[in-house]
This record gives C-alpha cells, structure tokens and sequence, in this order.
C-alpha cells in the first residue's frame, strides 16, 4: 500500500523506498529520465537492503527536517537502515547512501542491486569487481557499488549477497549513478553523510513557532527535496499511480507545474523569505519573460517542454496504466497567469524580486489582458471553457501586484498599479453570468456545479470575505462537496462522491484555510487535523484519499499538497480573520 513507503530525494531526482527496504522507484540522472528501478510498475529494476532473518515489526521516521530516512525492523534483534540521496546533489550523478545499523543484536541483510534503465529496457552490463567495488553500465548509464565485496551475480543477473553486522557496528554501501564518466575517487561515506546532515540543516528553516511544527517542517523538507538547483519544483516524484484503481486517470507527475510552483512558493512566503521561494521566484520570471502569453501549464526543470504522453512497456501499479510525458503540454491554462502574479505580488512585499521578476509581473499582467476572454483549461485541466476560477484568480493576481507596485519605486508605481487594478475590476464585473441562482459562485457558463477550487479566491483575497457569494460558496462546497471530513473538487456525476474519485486532500487544506481567513478557528482546525490524517507513517502525502478504504491514491509525494500542509500550519498559528 502506498501510506506505507518513503521517499528520499536531493532535489535532482527522487526514489521512493518499500517498509521491506526495497527501493522500488528512481528516475536517473534527473526526474523526467527513464526509471532505473520500476518495481513501484511492475517492472524488475530495484535495489533492495533487507532483513535476513525473520522479523516482526516494521517501522521508521525521519531524522528532523530532512529527507534522511531511518527503516527500522524489530524481531530477534533491532536494525535499522539510514536511507539518503547524498546532498548537495550533482544534476549528473546520483549518490544513494545506505547505512546498515545493528542496534540490537547482530543485523543480518540481504543486498540486491538490479539497475534496469529505461524503464526496465536496459539489463546491468560490464560488471566488474576491483577492490571490492563493483562497476558496470546500463544503457548509457553508469555506476558504482561500493560497501558490497562480497557481492556475487545471482542467475538473475543481479548483484547480491548477505550482509552481517556486529552488534553495535554499521556498515556503509554507496551506489552511485551518472551519466557520465564516475570520478576516480570513491565516495567516503562518512564525509557524504556528514555533507548531507549540513545541507538539510542549512536549507529548512526552524519551524517550532508553528501548530504541527513536526509536519511543517517535514513539508518543508520534501518541498525541497522536490525541488531542482534550477528552482524548478516537480509536482511529484513519480508517474502513473492511479487516482482511482481502474480508472484511467493516472499521469505522469515527473514536471514543474507553474501553478504548483506558485502554490508552493505562497506558501513558503508565508512563512519567510526561505531558499524555496528565490527558486521560485526565478523559475517563473524565466518562465514568463520566455514564454509570455503562450506561458505551459508544465515544464521539464530544466524549462523544456514535456514529451506527449505515451504508454509503457510495463506492467504498471495495480489498476493503472504506465505513462510517461503529459497531455498538459497542449494546454492552456489562464489561472497559472493569474497564480504568477499572487506570487510575485507577495516576494515583492518580502524585497525578494529584481529587475527581470518586475519586468516578468508586467508581462504576464499583459498575458492576462490578451487571453482572458478566452476559453482555457482551467485548474483541473479539463476541457476549455471559460472558467469562473481562472478568472478570478488573474482577479487576485492583479490585485496583489498592484499592492506591491504600489510601493514599488520607479516605473513599478502608482499608475502602473491603477492599470493593473483597473484591469482586475474590469475582469471581475464581467462575472454577472458566474453567479448560481442560489447567489454561490458557479464552475463555468453554463456549468452551475460547485467547485472546491471556488474556495482559493476567498484565500486570495479577490473578493471580499463579507461578499455573500464568498459566503454562499464556502457553505456550498460543505454541503455538496464534504464527507467525513474531507473534500472533494466537484461532483462529477450523480454518483456518490467516492464512488467518482477520491477526496482531493488541497481542498480540505483550502477549507482551512479558509475558515481561519472567515474567524472560524475550530472549525479551521478539524479541516486542517483531518485532511493531515490523510498520509502514511512517513508523513507523505498523495494527491487523493479513499475516504471509504482509506487508501492514498494518485503520485507521491504530492507537491502542493506537501505545500498546502506548510501554509495551513503557518495560517493557522496566526490570528484568525474576521468572522463572516
């Protein structure tokens, strides 16, 4: 089950870590490569450390405020397996360390190394043993074993063998992956430990003034993990986990979403001026002065564009189908303008932008006045349509630039702030036809369902929370969109709303958020407690929750999610709103 693994990541690329101590999932050298190991789809690839003998209890954690991992099994003795990509990572080689602790008693594991790249297309290749350190090839790939002498080829075709740990001793293995020629210098493995405690340490700031201090700053730690040296934050490590089982909604995550981009360095923002928002920041300037008004939903983290979308050849997770690439390369997608500008608007209030972000704000305030007329795919990427959301988030988006430039010293003052506002008033008086008949906001023309996602513009501040759409909404999206707690994005059908899909964990947080924003604080607090129960005994969040089989469902880890559990925990440590 899903709840039950981990993920380590160093911010080039991610794997994700089975409670038996297989590694079940790794895109190498970056996210969007070809998987070396995709036992997570059904294929052979993996690299496994895992009890010998018998035992009885699995459990794990991590180490504060970072991505470092602790396995631990419990029988006749206690060992536990200290789980890392090295960090500060290198975007051509991946470093895994894993360190085999016996706490109690003499550890006994069993090593496996079967390095598939190309999603399970390309065997290991010209292995070699010097020095007790093992070598060979895989596809283009390269690697490196080490801590792992006694390793012999299995009839598989793997590496393996049977570790024994003294009581009280630790032993070391370090594989590492590159795309190019390995230096000949090997790893020391305490030196790449050492480094790793430091960068964790420098990069999540302290978050002990906030309510679910532990989660936040674990939040924090995948987002950063999450995130490339370029800024670029991929909205999950992995593709094709399926939302629902049978269903054919599962994609392929492996991307910068620009949308996922600006929820995640709002809510950063929220917090202080940390690392991830400069990242951000610059990676949506570059971005929007790129691409301007033709700005993608999604990119590569290298500012690429993503691949169509294609099947395969892999079994794939129970009741999915294996992907790679994504349909959102087609898209278009008017919200993301509007999320830019709410981002730029709030790093500028913190002095975080320069030149080029001012310069990327009037742009996309530009994109928005040329397209948002027209119809786009929205915010769940459905078919175009003129989406009540999307304009109101550019609404926000208008506003909060405005505010800032405000302040802002030459060309970046009033009267650019006056365009921009009026631009904004201009949008939001042409929502006469947005409105349901109950007097709620509605999802489109001609679409009078409620949506969840109706809830971000109460957070945003596009109207005000005493307007009595904002009002009849939010008592809308409890009523038709809630159960047990959670909340769902829309109602698909007249089916029962899990019969449809699962409850979409970011709008329980909105909830939240925005019952804190109306003065509601213990109603804030359940929506908030409850969509934070929605995870495993690692603490990582999927994009869906099985509310009636409690199961995750969908990508992991989930990036805005992880986002939205961060910025809910520094709202909620704040004085509520005023209570409508």
């Amino acid at each position: 089950m899903l709840r039950e693994y981990s993920f380590i990541g160093d911010g080039e690329r991610g794997a994700v870590i089975a409670p038996d101590g297989a590694m079940t999932w790794l895109c190498a050298p970056s996210w969007d490569s070809p998987a070396v190991f995709s036992g997570l789809l059904g294929g052979r690839g993996g690299y496994a450390v895992t009890p010998a003998d018998r035992w009885h209890v699995w459990g794990g954690y991590y180490e504060p405020g970072s991505l470092i991992w602790r396995n631990r099994w419990v029988g006749a003795s206690v060992t536990e397996c200290r789980e890392a990509l090295a960090m500060p990572a290198d975007r051509h080689r991946a470093v895994i360390l894993r360190r085999v602790d016996a706490l109690d008693g003499q550890a006994r594991v069993r090593v496996t190394l079967d390095l598939r790249a190309g999603f399970d297309g390309r065997p290991m290749r010209e292995l070699t043993r010097s020095g007790g350190v093992w070598t060979g090839s895989s596809g283009a790939l390269r690697f490196r074993l080490s801590g792992a002498s006694r390793a012999r080829v299995d009839p598989d075709g793997r590496l393996a063998m049977t570790l024994t740990v003294a009581a009280g001793q630790h032993h070391d293995l370090v594989l590492e992956i590159s795309d190019r020629p390995l230096d000949r210098d090997l790893p020391d493995p305490d030196f790449c430990w050492s480094a790793t405690q430091d960068a964790w340490s420098a990069v999540v700031p302290d978050c002990s003034d906030l309510v679910a201090r532990r989660d936040a700053s674990q939040a924090y730690a995948v987002l950063t993990g999450l995130t490339s040296g370029s800024g670029a934050m991929v909205a999950a490590a992995t593709t094709s986990l399926p939302e629902r089982l049978e269903s054919v909604r599962n994609y392929d995550y492996r991307y910068a979403w620009i949308r996922d981009q600006c929820y995640a360095g709002l809510a950063v923002a929220a917090h202080g001026p940390h690392p991830l928002l400069d990242g951000a920041v610059r990676f949506i300037t570059e971005r929007v002065l790129a691409d301007g008004p033709d700005l993608m939903p999604a990119y590569t983290v290298s500012g690429g564009r993503i691949g169509s979308e294609r099947r395969l050849r892999l079994r794939g997770y129970p009741g999915g189908m294996a992907r790679a690439g994504n349909r959102v390369n087609a898209q278009f997608q008017l919200d993301a303008l509007g999320e830019v500008l709410q981002l730029l608007g709030r790093a500028a209030q913190l002095d975080r932008v320069d030149t080029d972000s001012w310069q990327a704000a009037q742009t996309a305030a530009a994109a928005i006045e040329k397209r948002w007329t027209g119809p786009d795919a929205g915010v769940w990427e459905l078919d175009d349509q003129h989406w009540t959301q999307s304009r109101l988030e550019c609404v926000a988006g208008l506003r909060a630039i405005a505010a800032a430039a405000e302040g802002a010293p030459g060309s970046h003052g009033s009267r650019q702030a006056a365009g921009w506002s009026g631009l904004a008033d201009q949008i939001m008086a042409s929502l006469t036809d947005a409105v349901h008949p109950s007097g709620r906001w509605q999802r489109a023309v001609g679409d009078e369902r409620v949506d969840a996602a109706l809830l971000l513009p109460v957070i945003r501040g596009a109207v005000a929370l005493d307007d009595p759409r904002t009002q009849a909404t939010v008592q809308a999206v409890v009523a038709e969109l809630s159960d047990d707690g959670f909340v769902y994005r829309f109602r698909q059908d007249a089916r029962p709303l899990h019969q449809a899909e699962g409850a979409f964990l970011l709008c329980g947080f909105w909830m939240a958020l925005a019952a804190h924003a109306s003065g509601h604080e213990v109603e804030a607090a359940r929506w908030f407690e409850r969509s934070r129960s929605a995870c495993g005994p690692a603490g990582i969040y999927t994009e869906e929750y099985d509310v009636h089989q409690r199961q995750m469902r969908g990508n992991l880890p989930q990036a805005f999610v992880h986002a939205a559990v961060l910025e809910t925990a520094v709202r909620l440590s704040e004085p509520g709103g005023q209570a409508g």
